[in-house]
Formats: structure tokens, C-alpha cells, sequence
């Protein structure tokens, strides 16, 4: 396998459902394309939702997802330490089962995903101060990796407020703001250029690419992995010579 590396990015997103999966697959096939000797992994500090398969295994489809993008040929849960049942809060899932989330746990597993590949795509649970415990948040795990962090703009009513307040909370971390996208979830949404040209004046980082509502025969079912065709769809609309500029 590759070489151990610090290098990777942090996902997160303005909220739950707003494309954080997607775009983390998307950006895992972008930066495979342009550096196609390299291997680039997904990982998952933790999920919250689960089902069975027609196999009768455990999946989630986060993970599934994660594991299409990066050729994984291992079980998808290797890239999760935290594999929970119930889709709600992890924290408060977690403590239902009398399960204590740990910050240490979630590193251990990163540093051993990062000995297998070049590159990491981590992918956050919901927004970026989701709890993991009763003293850390997601935040807390994306400052101990130090790693430039990818916002994903889920692009509906109500954005633009979840948007700033994110990145106000990832700059307070003294973390890096590589970048944001902008993903169509409502394409209906009023003033939606005007929405993204907004945001595009306040954000201090780059706009990364506006992912467009996906094709109805590339959407994913609820349970599955988004389909190839569904990840390439929002890894044409990254932009090449941002990301290249990123991982250069």
C-alpha cells in the first residue's frame, strides 16, 4: 500500500441532508483523476442510521457510498470506528446504548486509514459542532487533524445564515477554509443565483463548484450508495484548476 500522509480534507456541511456524502465521493474521484497514481481514501468518524441488505449485512449508506468512491475492497465499516443503528444525534444514540463516543477512538481509526493511502477525505456528521461526548464536538476532531476543511452548502431557504455561522465557527478553530460548494438540494429555491452570489461575497475562501440537482436516473435509493454515475455528475461540476491548486 502507499505511504502514510498528512495530506486530506475535512467535509463538513451546513446541516444535516445537505449533500456532505456526495460531494466527499465527488471530491475523492477529483482528486484520483488528477493524481491517478495516488490512493484516496474516505472515512467516517462516525454514522448514525442503519440497514440490512438483501445479504443480510449491516450498511450504511454513507459508508457504502465512501467505499464505491474510493475502490475500497474491504467491508465498508472498516472506514467508520462508530457504526450506530438509529439515524439521529450520534451522541444521543450512542449514550442510549450506553456506548460513550470517544474522540481517541476516532483518531486511532483515522491514523490507521492513513497509513493505507495518500490522501483522506474525512466526512463529518451533520454540521460542524455536532457532539461527539459531553466535552468534544466534531470541530474538536477537525482541529486535532489540522486538515483544510470543504464546507458544503446545502443550497436551500435558510442557507446563507448556516452558511456564515459555519464558517465563523470553522475560522474560530484557526482552521483552514480551503474551500465550499454549493449543492442544488432545492431547484426550486427563490433568488438562487442571487443566493450563491451572496454567499460567493461574504465567504473568504473559493467557490469549489456548483453541483446542480442530480439527473433523476442518477439519484440515489434510500439504503444504497449514490451510483458512480451520481458521484462523477458532482465531480465534473468541481472546479479541476481549484482543486489542483489544492493538492499541489
Amino acid at each position: 500500500m502507499s505511504q502514510p500522509s498528512n495530506h486530506g480534507f475535512f467535509i463538513t456541511g451546513t446541516d444535516t441532508e445537505v449533500g456532505k456524502t456526495l460531494i466527499a465521493s465527488a471530491l475523492i474521484l477529483k482528486i484520483k483523476s488528477l493524481l491517478p497514481n495516488q490512493t484516496v481514501m474516505g472515512f467516517k468518524p462516525v454514522v448514525a442510521g442503519t440497514s440490512q441488505s438483501p445479504a443480510g449485512l449491516t450498511v450504511n449508506e454513507d459508508l457504502e457510498s465512501l467505499k464505491l468512491a474510493s475502490g475500497y475492497p474491504g467491508n465498508a465499516t472498516d472506514l467508520c470506528p462508530y457504526v450506530l443503528a438509529t439515524p439521529a444525534a450520534p451522541h444521543l444514540v450512542a449514550k442510549s446504548m450506553g456506548v460513550t463516543l470517544e474522540l481517541a477512538t476516532m483518531l486511532s481509526a483515522y491514523e490507521g486509514m492513513r497509513a493505507q493511502a495518500d490522501w483522506i477525505v474525512v466526512e463529518g456528521a451533520g454540521g460542524f459542532l455536532v457532539p461527539i461526548n459531553e466535552q468534544h464536538d466534531l470541530g474538536d476532531l477537525a482541529q486535532t487533524l489540522q486538515m483544510p476543511v470543504i464546507l458544503v452548502v446545502g443550497l436551500r431557504l435558510g442557507c446563507i445564515n448556516h452558511a456564515l455561522l459555519s464558517t465563523a465557527a470553522i475560522t474560530q478553530r484557526g482552521l483552514t477554509l480551503a474551500g465550499w460548494v454549493a449543492n442544488t438540494i432545492d431547484a426550486d429555491m427563490p433568488y438562487l443565483p442571487e443566493n450563491i452570489n451572496t454567499l460567493r461575497a461574504r465567504i473568504q475562501a473559493p467557490l469549489l463548484g456548483i453541483v446542480k440537482t442530480i439527473p433523476a436516473e442518477h439519484r440515489h435509493q434510500t439504503h444504497h450508495a449514490y451510483p458512480l454515475a451520481a458521484m462523477q455528475f458532482a465531480a465534473d461540476a468541481l472546479d479541476s484548476d481549484r482543486i489542483a491548486s489544492l493538492i499541489a
